[in-house]
């Protein structure tokens, strides 16, 4: 009996005090109807609530979530800014997943290894973020690990993004017709439509969001740009934004009136609630870099209600900045972002001890996009003259399964002046490179360009064509980590990245119309002398498709769920407790 208590006991320190906690959740996708704009519309649920559940963990927790598709068409669940370290397996885009068919389900299993911040998820399919499925995630810092700044009283979450009262299957049959989406219909807060401040643009009946404080407290609010497509200003009537995170990194600590926030990107900010409270204040989220006149309608706004409040908000809402035909001091403020270089991130190493600015860059790419053109018929989106086409089988998978001709690894590195054309073309990047992308931005309209795996450093910003003198003013010490990044109409963005995370990755154009019609690639990094350390297998549960389509087993249903350690222990007393009775009698 004693050597089985020693075994026990060995056993279940090995397998689970060692280990990293877990979490599990189910995510139920489904059609509900509402009306945030007034129009009653289907907007795509996440368990019945629109937006969907907070997915709240800590660093280097496995995250286990069981997806289950209630629609109607095809779906897969994105988490961009969550790098799934040597697991692009769980990525949740084509180029990585065979998609869930509608009543089935799978367990996407991730570790949000040595990352804090805020982020979100949302279903890469089919345009259907526009119509919702989108969520907050939230990976607080290990209790070891000091954050930059005294902890706030409370987190606040605002996902704001613009909305379109059509659904996301009339937008998109908009788009491939050659048309344009056009101007939205609103913007939405936290699902909510706007307050009403103004009786002739906003109709009676509309619920609006309220967030609750206490005078005196500080906040952190976590806001999120969700939407299709507009970027957004973000304000607080009478309060400083004091900005010192950007998805996973702490930034320099400076305070703004307002703050433009692009689409996919996310923020953290604290708010000191430090006014009289004589009345309830504006939160607001408008249309940015548009004719404003004609774009007024296209805001959000939610009520910051103090628990001391004297009376509603009123008057006119808080001023957006005046420089949208000005937009060289439009960029002075993502050029004013920085790394808090002396703050630990998820590790108790200094965010700035990565020395980016003396490592040689092996490659360089530069990447153009172009307004939309019709491509054999086709309304389509193009970098680098090429459109995107999704491979019928993943990429990874076609690789270990040597699937012949899935794809193209001839992605150029520079534009060419050729006839666009769509095409399978992927970046054939080298594992631990350390590669430059020059965004170049030649469309008419604001882009957030997003990578998949990874943090880049933005190291670079103007408006005009990219050069190689423009290198001269890149900024080489405290740039900005981050996984999405705007890209002004007319201008370039640069960003330096080490490739040390092995798989498949998108790069794609965030701006959902633009992604839709074929704004993305991937770059496949493979380690040569892969030995099981840098790259994880396919997951037990992974859904085949395309070519493979014969290896898919008749359920797609979850195997992939690690066994939680308090179960464990139940599992492993039980049966120790049974052996003991056994080896007594």
């Amino acid at each position: 009996m004693a050597l089985l208590l020693l075994i026990h006991i060995a056993l279940f320190s090995t397998l689970c005090f060692a280990a990293d906690p877990s979490v599990f959740l189910d995510f139920k996708l489904s059609y509900i109807t509402l009306s945030p704009l007034g129009v009653p519309q289907r907007v795509i649920a996440v368990n019945g609530a629109f937006p969907g559940p907070v997915v709240n963990v800590t660093t280097n927790y496995n995250v286990n979530i069981n997806v289950q598709n209630q629609l109607d068409e095809n779906l897969l669940m994105t988490w961009p800014g969550i790098q799934m370290r040597r697991n692009s397996w769980q990525d949740g885009v084509l180029g990585t997943n065979c998609p869930i068919h509608p009543k089935k389900n799978f367990t996407y299993g991730f570790q949000v290894k040595d990352q804090i911040g805020s982020f979100f998820y949302f279903p890469s399919l089919n345009f259907q973020s526009a119509s919702g499925g989108f969520g907050p995630i939230i990976i607080n810092n290990r209790n070891i690990i000091a954050i930059p700044f005294a902890h706030p009283d409370a987190d606040i979450v605002l996902l704001v993004g613009d909305w379109y009262t059509k659904n996301h299957t009339a937008l998109r049959t908009t788009l491939e017709s050659g048309e344009e989406l056009g101007m939205p219909d609103g913007v939405l807060i936290n699902g909510k439509g706007p307050y009403r401040y103004n009786s002739t643009l906003v109709p009676d009946g509309i619920e609006y969001e309220i967030i609750n404080v206490d005078p005196g407290k500080t906040y952190r609010f976590r806001v999120h740009n969700v939407g299709t497509s507009t970027s957004l200003n973000f304000r607080i009537e009478g309060h400083n934004l004091l900005l010192v995170e950007t998805e996973g990194f702490y930034t320099t600590q400076q305070n703004f009136t307002s703050f433009d926030i692009h689409v996919g990107q996310s923020y953290s900010f604290l708010v000191t609630m430090d006014q009289n409270a004589t009345k309830d204040y504006y939160i607001v989220a408008s249309a940015r870099f548009v004719n404003e006149t004609v774009w007024e309608r296209v805001t959000g706004v939610a009520i910051l209600h103090y628990s001391n409040s004297k009376g509603p908000a009123s008057g006119p809402l808080p001023v957006a900045p005046s420089d949208i035909y000005n937009q060289w001091s439009a960029m002075n403020q993502p050029r004013a972002i920085r790394q808090n270089t002396t703050a630990s991130g998820a590790r108790p190493n200094p965010q700035g001890s990565f020395h980016y600015g003396s490592i040689n860059v092996t490659d360089t790419y530069v990447i153009q996009s172009l307004p939309p053109v019709r491509i054999d018929g086709k309304f389509r989106a193009t970098l680098n003259g090429i459109s995107f086409v999704n491979p019928d089988t993943p990429i990874r998978l076609a690789d270990l399964h040597k699937v012949k001709g899935a794809y193209k690894l001839d992605f150029p590195n520079k534009p060419h002046d050729r006839t666009p054309h769509m095409d399978r073309s992927v970046i054939n990047a080298t594992y631990k490179g350390f590669i430059e992308i020059i965004l170049q931005n030649n469309d008419t309209k604001m882009q957030s360009f997003h990578m998949d795996g990874y943090a880049f450093f933005v190291v670079g910003m103007d408006f005009g064509v990219w050069s190689e003198n423009s290198r001269n003013n890149y900024n080489k010490w405290d740039a900005i980590s981050r996984s999405t990044t705007e890209v002004y109409p007319g201008g370039w963005t640069a960003v330096l990245v080490s490739l040390d995370n092995v798989g498949v990755w998108n790069l794609r154009v965030e701006n959902l119309d633009r992604w839709y019609l074929g704004q993305e690639t991937y770059m496949r990094i493979i380690n040569p002398e892969e030995n099981g350390k840098t790259e994880m297998v396919p997951p037990d549960n992974v859904i085949y498709c395309g070519a493979l389509q014969s290896l898919q087993k008749e359920s797609q249903s979850s195997s992939a769920m690690a066994l939680h350690c308090g179960n464990f222990k139940l599992f492993l007393t039980l049966a120790i407790t049974i052996l003991a009775l056994y080896f007594h009698f």
